[in-house]
């Protein structure tokens, strides 16, 4: 047993985990920062919950890195199922925040399902192209996969969380891809997503929605209104400069002029009290998480552990994408955090079982092949 530990902790990727808990302290640091504005110094309760969700998360970690990601693998029915399970149960019996019915409450803390059905997503698509990885791709594989996950986006879109939706048509995207098929389904993606975009605009879309899109075309046309969580992001990295203004001393995060300062736009917040020095630190801490990982990709000689890691690098890297961009004002407000960065438990939380269930693979194989 000693044995087996040892050569556990041995072949664990210390690296990649430094990377992850560094990302995860500029958050606890940018969270306590946020509090110090916003009245919180007494009890600093979001400090303090994603305190205890990131001492939970390092356990998840450890915890999944000894479980066999191919036992896992065996159960990808029975955990989409599960995923479904949980995506009707919130529509019933959630709660409701900032429009949003995706939340479960547990005696003060919130749990959000959707951030788990990425991982049970990636594992079912994981399993599935990996069955497929000799075999000739055809319509039927691609409309399947599809089937799979638009029945998991549209339980999302009804509570509705957009960005999240999208995050799970992306990760099949990045999957397909993966899998090789024929560039002619993605110009059939194309035309499709086209349609649906025009018909979502005129008869799904909420106005505050279509507001954030004609905001991220122009965010200066009604910056004291719907534009103004991206003019006072954008106002927020500007002001930051080389070094920033130092923690607790921003002034738009701690006079509240910026909205969502812990979540969406916690990135203008270390921009803005880091500088661009922190904003480098930050970028040099996911470049070596992202490294990491895909260095692994080549030694790994089954399908189904490729898959995933090419699925847990294309959600990590997207959430992040899309965060910043949003920050940045170069991509539209969609309500996506910055991983393992961004108050929010449910999306740590996942985000640690990602990365046990990388070091499991990157262990398994440094001693299994």
């Amino acid at each position: 047993m000693f044995n087996r530990f040892k050569t556990h902790f041995y072949n664990f990727d210390w690296i990649l985990m430094a990377a992850v808990i560094l990302l995860i302290s500029f958050g606890l640091i940018e969270i306590y920062s946020v509090s110090l504005g916003s009245g919180e110094l007494n009890n600093l309760i979001n400090f303090r919950k994603q305190f205890i969700f990131a001492g939970l998360g390092i356990f998840l970690l450890f915890f999944f890195s000894f479980v066999d990601y191919y036992f896992l693998r065996s159960l990808n029915r029975y955990l989409y199922i599960f995923g479904v399970l949980l995506l009707i149960a919130v529509l019933i019996f959630g709660d409701t925040v900032r429009g949003t019915k995706g939340w479960f409450n547990f005696a003060g803390f919130s749990l959000q399902p959707v951030e788990f059905v990425k991982i049970i997503l990636i594992i079912f698509l994981a399993n599935y192209f990996s069955n497929l990885a000799t075999k000739i791709k055809t319509k039927k594989h691609f409309i399947v996969s599809a089937a799979y996950t638009l029945i998991l986006a549209g339980l999302v879109m009804l509570q509705p969380d957009f960005g999240s939706a999208l995050i799970l048509i992306a990760i099949w995207l990045i999957l397909i891809m993966a899998a090789d098929f024929n560039l002619k389904y993605f110009a059939i993606i194309g035309v499709i997503s086209a349609l649906l975009f025009t018909y979502a605009w005129f008869f799904f879309f909420e106005d505050y929605q279509r507001n954030r899109i004609l905001n991220f075309i122009n965010p200066a046309s009604n910056s004291l209104e719907s534009g103004y969580n991206i003019s006072q992001a954008i106002i927020s990295i500007g002001s930051g400069g080389l070094t920033g203004k130092g923690v607790g001393f921003g002034s738009q995060s701690q006079l509240k002029f910026l909205p969502e300062a812990q979540n969406d736009f916690i990135f203008a917040v270390i921009a803005e009290e880091l500088g661009f020095l922190g904003v480098v630190l930050v970028l040099f801490f996911y470049f070596l998480l992202f490294f990491r990982v895909f260095r692994v990709i080549r030694k790994v000689n089954n399908d189904f552990g490729i898959f995933f890691l090419i699925g847990a690098l294309g959600l990590i890297f997207i959430q992040m994408f899309i965060n910043i961009g949003m920050n940045l004002g170069i991509l539209p407000v969609v309500g996506l955090s910055l991983p393992f960065i961004s108050y929010g438990g449910s999306s740590l939380l996942s985000l640690m079982i990602i990365i046990g269930i990388v070091q499991n693979i990157i262990i398994k194989s440094k001693t299994s092949y």
